[in-house]
C-alpha cells in the first residue's frame, strides 16, 4: 500500500494511476485526514502530491504533527513533489521563497548525485516543472540530489525522505517511471500485487456489501463510465438494479435505440423514460452553460427520485470518473468545470449515491468494460458530456440548435470513421454557436449558422492537444455539413491545446 496525501494537485491521481500501473496499490487521502486512519492504512511508503498553494500562505494545507513523528520514529518512506517538496523543507526548517523566475514546464535537471532514486539514470534528465516558489536555504542534514538552472535544490533527501520539485508522474518527465519504480520497490520495498482483475472484484464485493439485499437504480447513458459501472453494479446486486436510461431529447443521434439493444441482455432490469418535453421545458431561454448543468442536473435526479419511490431503491449508482471529480474541484483543489454527476448535484438527494468509477481515468475505466465482455461500441465510443447537447450549443436549447448539433456531430464522426482515424481519437463532436455570419447560398446573400468542430488528441482528459487532421479530411465535413444542414454556412475548427481551453469548450 502506497498512501498519497492530496494536497489539491490536478495530477494528484495521475500519481495514484502510475503507482498502480506499477502494479502497487494505492490510495488518496487529504491533509485533514486523521494520523490515526493513515497508521492504520499501514503503509510501505507515502507520497506528498503536488498542489496550488504556497507553504506560507495562511490557509497552506499540512500533515499535522503526529502523522511527521510516526514517520520518522517508524523510517516511513516518503516522497515530497513539487508542493510536497516545499513541506518536507519546512518541515526541518529549510527556507522556501517566491523565485524569480518560474519553472513551468519540460526542464532538464543535472544529476548532482545517483542516489537509489535515480538509480539507472543518466547525467541529466528531462522534466516537468511547474512551480512559483523553490527552496531557497536546505537545512545542513539534507543531501542534495539533482539541480536545475533555475532551481538549485531541485532535489534532496534525508534518510529514507525524498523530494523532487518536478511531476515523475506526468509523461513528459522522460524517465518518471523509473523514479517512481525505485521509489517503490528499491526505497519502500512494496510488493507487485494490485491489478484491474482485483479492481473488479474487489469493486463488486463493495457494492454488494454496501447495498445488501436493498434496490439500487443507475443512471445509465450508453456512455463508457455509465455502461462500465452498469454491468460492475448488475454483476454486484442483479436484479435488484434498475438500469434508467433517460432520453433528454439532448443525446447523440440515434442513441436510444442502440443503447437499448445493448443492455437488455444483461441481468438488470432496464427502463427507458422519455423526458425530452420535461427537460426542454426547464431549459427554455437558459443561455449560461453552467446554469444548464444545474438545471439538467436537478433535473436528473429529480427522475431518478421519482423510479426509486416507485421500485424502493435507496441507492444512486453513478459512472463518475476521475476527471469529472477533480475539474469539479475539492477541498484542495480549484473548480474547473461542474458537471451533472459531481458538481451539479443538488443539496437534498434523497439517495445515497455509490461511484464505483471516481478513482479510474477514462482508459482504465475502457480496460474494465473490454475484461466484463462490453461490446467495442460502447467502449471505444468518445466521451459525451452527461448533459449531453445542451452544453455544445452557446445559446438556447432549441430544436434548431440541437438538430444542428446532432447532425453535425453525426456526420463528422460518420467521416472520421471512413478516413479510419476516428479510434486514434480522443473526442470529436461538434458546437453550435450562437452567432451568424454572412454566407452565399445559391448565388444568394445569406445569414447562416457556424458550426465549429472540436477535435482532440489526449491519454487520460487531464491534458489534450487538438488533431492536426489531413486538410482533405476536414473540407470533406465541413463541405457535407454546410450542405446537409441548410442553417449552417459556416464552419470553423478549434485548434486550442487543454490548457488552456477545456476539451468541452461550452
Amino acid at each position: 500500500m502506497i498512501v498519497i496525501i492530496d494536497f489539491g494537485s490536478q495530477y494528484t491521481h495521475l500519481i495514484s494511476r502510475r503507482v498502480r500501473e506499477l502494479g502497487v496499490k494505492s490510495e488518496i487521502v487529504f491533509p485533514f485526514t486523521s494520523s490515526e486512519r493513515i497508521k492504520r492504512m499501514n503503509p510501505d511508503g507515502i507520497i506528498f502530491s503536488g498542489g496550488p498553494n504556497s507553504v506560507y500562505d495562511r490557509d497552506a494545507p499540512d500533515v499535522d504533527e503526529t502523522l511527521w513523528k510516526w514517520i520518522l520514529k517508524n523510517n516511513i518512506p516518503v516522497l515530497g513533489l513539487c508542493y510536497g517538496l516545499h513541506l518536507i523543507a519546512k518541515r526541518f526548517h529549510g527556507r522556501i521563497g517566491k523565485s524569480e523566475r518560474r519553472e513551468y514546464g519540460i526542464t532538464t535537471v543535472k544529476i548532482k548525485k545517483h542516489n537509489i532514486i535515480f538509480r539507472g539514470l543518466g547525467e541529466k534528465e528531462v522534466v516537468w516543472m511547474s512551480h512559483g516558489d523553490k527552496v531557497l536555504d536546505l537545512p545542513d542534514t539534507f543531501e542534495v540530489l539533482a539541480s536545475s538552472e533555475n532551481c538549485k535544490y531541485a532535489s534532496f533527501c534525508y534518510k529514507n525522505i525524498y523530494a523532487l520539485q518536478w511531476h515523475p508522474e506526468v509523461v513528459h518527465t522522460k524517465n518518471g517511471m523509473k523514479m517512481l519504480n525505485n521509489f517503490l520497490f528499491e526505497i519502500c520495498k512494496a510488493r507487485k500485487d494490485w491489478n484491474m482483475e482485483d479492481f473488479v472484484e474487489r469493486t463488486v464485493r463493495d457494492i454488494k456489501a454496501r447495498v445488501g439485499n436493498k434496490k439500487a437504480i443507475i443512471a445509465l447513458s450508453g456512455g463508457v463510465d455509465s455502461s462500465v459501472a452498469t454491468v460492475l453494479a448488475s454483476k454486484a446486486i442483479g436484479k435488484n438494479l434498475i438500469a434508467v436510461f433517460v432520453d433528454t431529447g439532448l443525446l447523440r443521434k440515434n442513441e436510444g435505440e442502440r443503447v437499448e439493444r445493448i443492455f437488455r441482455k444483461f441481468n438488470l432490469k432496464f427502463l427507458k423514460i422519455d423526458a425530452k418535453e420535461r427537460f426542454f421545458r426547464r431549459l427554455k431561454g437558459v443561455k449560461d452553460t453552467e446554469m444548464k448543468r444545474k438545471i439538467i442536473g436537478e433535473e436528473f435526479i429529480r427522475i431518478f427520485e421519482e423510479v426509486a419511490r416507485k421500485e424502493k431503491a435507496e441507492f444512486l449508482i453513478q459512472g463518475t470518473i476521475y476527471p469529472d471529480v477533480i475539474e469539479s474541484g475539492s477541498r484542495t483543489a480549484d473548480t474547473i468545470k461542474s458537471h451533472h454527476n459531481v458538481g451539479g448535484l443538488p443539496e437534498d438527494i434523497g439517495l445515497e449515491i455509490i461511484e464505483p468509477l471516481s478513482y479510474l481515468y477514462k482508459d482504465e475505466v475502457r480496460r474494465i468494460g473490454k475484461k466484463l465482455g462490453i461490446p467495442d461500441e460502447i467502449i471505444k465510443q468518445h466521451p459525451f458530456p452527461g448533459p449531453g447537447l445542451a452544453v455544445r450549443v452557446t445559446g438556447e436549447v432549441n430544436e434548431e440548435n440541437i438538430r444542428i448539433c446532432r447532425e453535425a456531430s453525426y456526420i463528422l464522426e460518420e467521416e472520421l470513421k471512413k478516413a479510419g482515424v476516428f479510434y486514434d481519437l480522443w473526442q470529436a463532436f461538434a458546437v453550435t454557436l450562437e452567432d451568424r455570419v454572412v454566407g452565399v447560398v445559391g448565388d444568394q446573400r445569406k445569414y447562416g449558422r457556424i458550426v465549429a468542430l472540436r477535435i482532440v488528441e489526449s491519454v487520460d482528459a487531464m491534458t489534450a492537444n487538438f488533431a492536426k487532421l489531413d486538410w482533405d479530411l476536414l473540407e470533406r465535413i465541413s463541405t457535407r455539413i454546410t450542405n446537409e444542414i441548410p442553417e449552417v454556412v459556416s464552419v470553423a475548427y478549434f485548434i486550442s491545446n487543454k490548457p488552456p481551453q477545456t476539451i468541452e469548450p461550452c
